[in-house]
């Protein structure tokens, strides 16, 4: 017959495995609590040290300058880079002796999140600096382009600013974006698609609202060496005598008024050449009779 199987001694094994887990894992305890509360003091030490310093050195002035762009008027927030990269400073040191401390209290899966937690810092800083002067460029280029805009009269010159800025902004938030590790491969796609309907629009709508114009200009080339100022035509019912020719009409004066012909009309119309124009009628010089015995001659 076979033995029960000892149900005592399993226990008392199972028992002191538990306990030895426990008491070589309270010393791993104790070493990964004062690691990480050594990680806070030095975290918070290095982090005022570096507002300190950044401050002293004027670094807020450039995060006035960028608090003075419109887009970050709108969002209702200051930003001071002293405080911004102390904060960093504090999480990056903090992350280090996080690191520290699961690595002593054995944990290997959360060892492993905060080194990807740590190594990815460097490149938010990067992608953060990448977009801070991406923004003021942008705001830059908008202000360049109202500038210009307005000096020629453009009724639309703050919108066209405002499409410039937009189109840098998105530019520069998705090369930050890749600069911070994120995959951006759909996002560069869906822009690509939006600026390549925004050129079909706009090139189709230009066309479609140019038409006319370049008709006339057209037609200009092939029909302005025809015709010469002070020459007299006649097109349809209109008749008259040329005074101006530019690129898109020509000018007829038809008595005491003066009509506008496009100079596509020549094209599609007949016209009747006159030739040139009229001379004004003089009036007939008057016979000047002397009296008699006076000489005209001195």
């Amino acid at each position: 017959m076979q033995s029960s199987p000892d149900i005592y001694g399993i226990m008392m094994n199972t028992v002191m495995s538990f306990v030895n887990s426990v008491f070589s894992f309270f010393p791993r305890l104790i070493g990964s609590a004062v690691v990480l509360i050594l990680g806070f003091g030095l975290a918070r030490l290095f982090s005022r040290l570096a507002l300190r310093v950044l401050s002293r050195i004027g670094l807020d002035k450039l995060g006035e300058r960028l608090n003075e762009v419109q887009f970050i008027r709108q969002l209702q927030t200051e930003i001071k880079l002293s405080e911004v990269i102390s904060k960093i400073i504090y999480y990056f040191v903090l992350l280090i002796f996080i690191t520290a401390s699961t690595e002593t209290l054995g944990v290997e899966a959360i060892s492993k999140m905060i080194q990807s937690l740590v190594a990815f810092i460097p490149r938010l800083i990067a992608a953060a600096i990448m977009l801070q002067i991406g923004i003021m460029v942008a705001d830059a280029l908008k202000k360049a382009v109202t500038t210009l805009a307005a000096s020629f009269n453009i009724p639309s010159a703050r919108n066209l600013g405002t499409v410039v800025f937009a189109f840098v902004l998105l530019v520069v938030i998705i090369s930050a974006l890749s600069q911070a590790g994120i995959n951006t491969t759909l996002l560069e796609s869906s822009f690509n698609l939006l600026i390549g309907g925004a050129i079909f629009a706009f090139a189709l709508g230009y066309g479609l609202s140019s038409k006319e114009i370049m008709v006339n200009t057209l037609s200009s080339i092939y029909s302005r060496s025809q015709f010469e100022i002070g020459q007299r035509i006649r097109i349809d019912d209109i008749e008259g005598t040329i005074t101006s020719i530019n690129q898109s009409t020509i000018l007829l004066q038809t008595g005491k008024d003066i009509t506008r012909i496009p100079m596509s009309t020549l094209q599609n119309k007949i016209v009747v050449y006159l030739g040139a124009a009229e001379p004004e009628e003089q009036e007939a010089p008057q016979p000047h009779f002397q009296p008699d015995g006076i000489d005209s001659h001195p």
